[in-house]
Order: structure tokens, then sequence, then C-alpha cells
């Protein structure tokens, strides 16, 4: 199977050294044909996309802690096609270059619908030409993509998260032009492990400790779906609807096992992390790999509430409550069983989720 890269936009260094195109550069992009990155060479079993995220240097430390990513180099992308850029270029705003990374990774060990959920997490969708403190075209949100497969894989996985903001500006193209940064940019936080980067380690540190992978628990059609989920469920999961209070189908349930997305079987929690709350619902202190989640502010019935969602799914789940003194952690995710399906231990590797068992003590 081969290898995909993955390019995404990142800050340019403060003091860049300019590089002088020569005839030979400007002979290549007069004759190139798209894609166009001189540097990268296809190898079997290898994948490739290119991420434009804000400060390249952020996001090539994101990209590199992900397991299955075997090389990420930071570049500038499609931008103006008479133009060779650097960083002295490109930080002026007007080549229309992009600050991204190529992402290169093993498709048996990391799906590109993993990589496209971390970098949704880290990057705010909602502004243009800024992330974070950085303003300028240079630090415009992209994900550019070089083959048909990837193309669909992006544009679904976009079209899920899109949903979620009133506001989405991720150029989503097909790579145009790459090049390489200068070197000093290239693994700029290993050689400068206090260097600025506008990703937080907590998004950073989330993200790197990936436990299970979205691409193994596709979203189905919306037809399938509504066929698949009795009424309750699909009002639960589709509808934002909360099933009634003790008398739902696990909130008394103290068997081992995990609870899956009635959706999509992606995992979310285990019965080690159950406990019983009081509330009449299923309540866990944390979830199997905090990445299956995506939480959004909810101002409904007049409280300020977050909203827990799957992150493959896109079901809503229920609630996340903080500073509780009844949970182990401090939290409480206060679930719908509606939203659950309920895998025993003595099945689990049955069904496919054998991985998981050391997360049920």
């Amino acid at each position: 199977m081969a290898v995909v890269a993955l390019i995404i936009t990142a800050c340019t260094g403060i003091n860049g050294n300019s590089v002088t195109p020569i005839a030979e550069e400007m002979e290549e992009i007069d004759q190139m044909t798209t894609p166009y990155d001189k540097n990268y060479t296809e190898r079997e079993g290898v994948n490739v996309i290119y991420l434009a995220g804000g400060c390249f240097w952020g996001m090539e430390k994101l990209m590199q802690s992900i397991p299955g990513v075997v090389n990420v180099v930071s570049g500038y992308a499609n931008g103006q096609a008479d133009t060779v850029p650097d960083y002295k270029k490109v930080s002026t705003g007007q080549t229309g270059y992009r600050e991204t990374v190529r992402v290169e990774y093993d498709p048996e060990k990391v799906s590109l619908d993993a990589l496209l959920f971390a970098y949704y997490h880290v990057i705010d969708p909602t502004v243009q030409n800024q992330q974070g403190p950085d303003i300028g075209s240079q630090y415009q949100t992209g994900v550019y993509y070089t083959d048909d497969a990837s193309k669909d894989t992006v544009e679904r996985i976009t079209g899920l998260v899109k949903t979620r903001y009133e506001k989405f500006y991720i150029e989503i193209e097909p790579l145009e032009r790459f090049f390489d940064a200068e070197e000093y940019h290239q693994n700029y936080l290993d050689k400068n492990p206090s260097g600025y980067c506008h990703i937080s380690k907590v998004e950073m540190s989330t993200v790197s400790n990936l436990v299970v992978d979205p691409g193994d628990y596709p979203r189905p059609s919306d037809d399938v779906i509504k066929e698949k989920l009795s009424d309750l469920q699909y009002r639960v999961t589709q509808q934002r609807g909360t099933e009634p209070a003790f008398q739902n189908e696990y909130w008394d349930n103290h068997e081992r096992g995990i609870y899956v997305d009635v959706v999509t079987g992606e995992p979310l929690f285990s019965s080690s992390d159950k406990f019983d709350s009081g509330t009449g619902w299923p309540s866990f202190s944390r979830g199997i790999d905090e990445n299956t989640f995506f939480l959004r502010k909810d101002t409904s019935y007049g409280m300020v509430r977050y909203e827990v969602r799957s992150r493959a799914g896109d079901s809503h789940l229920g609630h996340v409550f903080y500073n509780e003194s009844g949970s182990p952690t401090g939290t409480r995710y206060c679930i719908n069983s509606a939203a659950l399906r309920f895998i025993p231990y003595a099945e689990m590797e049955s069904e496919g989720y054998g991985y998981l068992l050391d997360y049920v003590k």
C-alpha cells in the first residue's frame, strides 16, 4: 500500500536566509506539472499529504509525534508560480505561499483520517490568514492533496468537521507546488526546545497519545444511520436528544467491557472508568482516548454546559462536567445509553477490540 505525505503550513523564522532563485529553478517552474515537489520521491508503503496550519514549527512537531508518520518537512506551498519562495519573500505576505508541512506516513500504521482529525484538533478554522498570534496570508490554513484517494478522504473528513462551525475558512485544494523551507526551520523545536509554538502542550500531548484510529470507524451515510438506529438512538445521537434518567440500558451496568459509539463502533469508554454518579445516566471519569471526543459549548435551557460528540461519527453523546467531587478524576462524562453499544470483555477480541483489552481492568 502506498504511503501518503501530508503538508501543513506553519510560522516562518524571524531571521531567515534569503535564497536567490537560479535559472535552473525558474526553468523547472516553467516546465513543471501539478503537483510539484522536487524533493519528494514516491515510495512504496508511504503516502503524503500537505497541511498548512499556522507556524510550521509547531505543526511539524505535532505530526512527528504521531506513530506511523515517517517524515515531516517544513516548507512553502501553492504560491505564485513564477516565484521560488524563501523565508524573506514569504514573510511579506505577498507571494501567496502558505507555511506548510509535508507529512509522509505509513497508512498501515496510521490513517489519513487520524492525521486530519489531529490537524483539525489544533487549528482554528474560523479565521482567515491567521493562527494564534501569527497574522498574514502565509499563515492561512489549508489541506493540499496529490491524488484522488486523498482528495476523497480530505473532503469527507472536512465535510464532517465543517458542520461544527458557523465560519470555516480552510483551503481544500490540490497541491500545485511545494518548496522545502531553509534548513534552520527543519526540526526547529528539536533544536530549540523552548522555542515558539502556537500549539499548546496539552493539545500536543493529547494528539501524540493517540490510541484509537478513526479510519477504522468511518461514519456511515445518513440513510444507513437512519435505518440501523432505533427511534430513541436516532433522536439522541442525531437530534441531540436526552433519554430518561434511571430508565436507560446502561446506567446501572457493572459488567466489564467497553462502550463504543452506536453509530460507528468507535471505542469511547472503559468499564474501568465507569462510576455511580447518582444521576441515573452512565457516568465516566475519562475516555479511553480523549481524541475520540469533540466538545462544544452548549447554552441551551439557560445553562452553560459542554456537549460531548464523537469524533468519527459526530454523534451527540451527552455532556461533560468538571470539578465533580464524586469522580475519581474530577471530570464526569454524563452519557446517554442510547448513544452507546456495550462490548463485554469476553467478546472484545472477536469484535475487533482486542487491542484495548489492557484498558479494561
